[in-house]
C-alpha cells in the first residue's frame, strides 16, 4: 500500500495534495491527558511556511491549523487527533505548460510509473508542501517530550558550502537561513540569493540536537534508533542523506580517538565524547543525539533544461512559478518533526517495556 503511514504506537498519517482543498494529519497513540493548543502547533508551522524571507518561496499561504478532533477543553483525549491546513495561494495554472512534461528533478515519471497517473499540479503528493503536515504533528511530538524532559534544537549546519563553525541558538531565528553563526548566516544568504539570481538553486545540511532522551530508547537489530532516524528523515522528499554524531567522518578516525570513554558523573553514565551520536547498539546510551540531513538543491529552477515530455519527444523547459531558492532554512523544522515522532515513539515504547521511571 502507498506508505503515508508512519510509526508504530505513536502513528502519523498525512494527506492531501499542493494544490488540493488542503493538507493534514491524523495522529494516533498519543497519550490523554497532554495539554495542547492551536498556538502550540501554529508556532511550527509559522517557522516552515512559505513567503517568509526574501530567499524563500513568495506563495503566500497563512499555514492556520484547524484542530478537528482529539482535543478537549485544552488537553488531548486519547482519540485520534486531525489536523487540518487548507491551501489559500493556489495557483495551478503556472503548472498548465508542464503537465504532459517530466521536469527534471522531480519525481513526474516515477509517480507516472507507480500509480499509472498523477497529479500535475504543483508535484501533487510529491510536493514539499505534504511536509507542512509532518510539522503540525512534530508540534504535538515536541509537546509530549517537553513534558518529559526532551528538547530539540534544529539549525543550518551548511548551505552551499559555506558552514556554521558556531552553534549560537538564539542566533537560529534572528536571521533568514536559521544559522547559528553570525559570521556564517549573512554568507549563506549571499550564496542563497546568488543562486536566485542565476535562476538556479542550492542545497545544504540540517542538523538537529535532542537533548535530554533518557537512555533505553531504540531496539536491537532491525529497529535501531538510527535506523528509525534513518527511515523516518530520508522519508523527506529533499533530503538525500543522513548522519549521526562523527556520520561519514568517522571513516577518517580510528577507534581510539572514535570510540566514546564512558565515566561517571554523579549517579550516571555519560562519555566524554560524542562521536556515536547519543546512539550505541541502537539504543540511546543518554548523551546528546546528533542527527543531520543532505538536502539537495531544489529542483524547480527557471534555468533551461533539456527533458521528454509524456510521449517520449526530446523538449527544453523552463520552470516558472513560485518556488525556493535553497530549501534547508524552512527544512528545518521538518527535520526536528520527524526526530520528535521518532523519539516520541521509542519513548512509548520504552515505557511500555518498563514503565514511566
Amino acid at each position: 500500500m502507498p506508505g503515508s503511514t508512519f510509526g508504530r504506537i505513536l502513528t502519523i498519517t498525512t494527506f492531501g495534495e499542493s494544490h488540493g482543498p488542503g493538507i493534514g494529519v491524523v495522529m494516533d497513540g498519543v497519550p490523554p491527558g497532554l495539554a495542547l493548543g492551536a498556538q502550540d502547533i501554529q508556532r511550527e508551522l509559522d517557522r516552515r511556511r512559505p513567503g517568509q524571507s526574501a530567499i524563500t518561496t513568495p506563495r503566500s499561504e497563512k499555514d492556520r491549523v484547524e484542530i478537528l478532533s482529539g482535543v478537549f477543553d485544552g488537553l488531548t483525549t486519547g482519540t485520534s487527533i486531525a489536523l487540518l491546513i487548507r491551501n489559500e495561494d493556489k495557483r495551478s495554472s503556472d503548472y498548465d505548460n508542464l503537465k504532459d512534461l517530466y521536469r527534471p528533478g522531480h519525481a513526474d515519471w516515477t509517480y507516472s510509473a507507480k500509480f499509472g497517473v498523477r497529479d500535475w499540479r504543483g508535484s501533487g503528493r510529491a510536493s514539499g508542501r505534504e511536509t507542512a503536515a509532518r510539522v503540525a504533528a512534530g508540534a504535538v511530538a515536541k509537546k509530549f517530550l517537553s513534558a518529559r524532559g526532551v528538547t530539540l534544537l534544529g539549525y543550518s549546519r551548511e548551505i552551499a558550502g559555506v558552514r556554521a563553525v558556531r552553534v549560537v541558538p538564539e542566533e537560529i531565528e534572528r536571521n533568514a537561513a536559521r544559522c547559528p553563526d553570525p559570521e556564517a548566516a549573512p554568507r549563506m544568504i549571499e550564496q542563497i540569493e546568488k543562486a536566485k539570481a542565476e535562476k538556479d538553486s542550492v542545497g545544504g545540511i540540517v542538523e538537529v540536537v535532542a537533548d535530554g532522551c533518557p537512555p533505553g530508547l531504540g531496539d536491537p537489530v532491525f529497529d535501531k534508533l538510527e535506523a528509525l532516524l534513518g527511515h523516518a528523515i530520508l522519508s523527506v522528499g529533499a533530503v538525500r542523506g543522513v548522519e549521526v554524531g562523527a556520520g561519514f567522518e568517522a571513516v577518517r578516525m580510528r577507534g581510539s580517538v572514535y570510540n566514546d570513554e564512558p565515566y561517571m558523573d554523579g549517579d550516571r553514565i555519560r562519555t566524554r565524547t560524542n562521536h556515536a551520536g547519543g546512539i550505541a547498539g541502537g539504543i540511546s546510551n543518554g548523551m546528546q543525539i546528533v542527527v543531520r540531513a543532505a538536502m539537495r538543491p531544489p529542483a524547480s529552477i527557471s534555468k533551461p533544461q533539456k527533458t521528454l515530455d509524456t510521449s517520449g519527444k526530446p523538449v527544453t523547459v523552463e520552470i516558472a512559478g513560485r518556488h525556493d531558492p535553497c530549501i534547508v532554512p524552512r527544512a528545518v523544522p521538518v527535520i526536528e518533526a520527524m526526530t520528535a515522532l521518532v523519539l516520541a515513539d521509542c519513548l512509548l515504547i520504552q515505557e511500555a517495556y518498563r514503565g514511566s521511571r
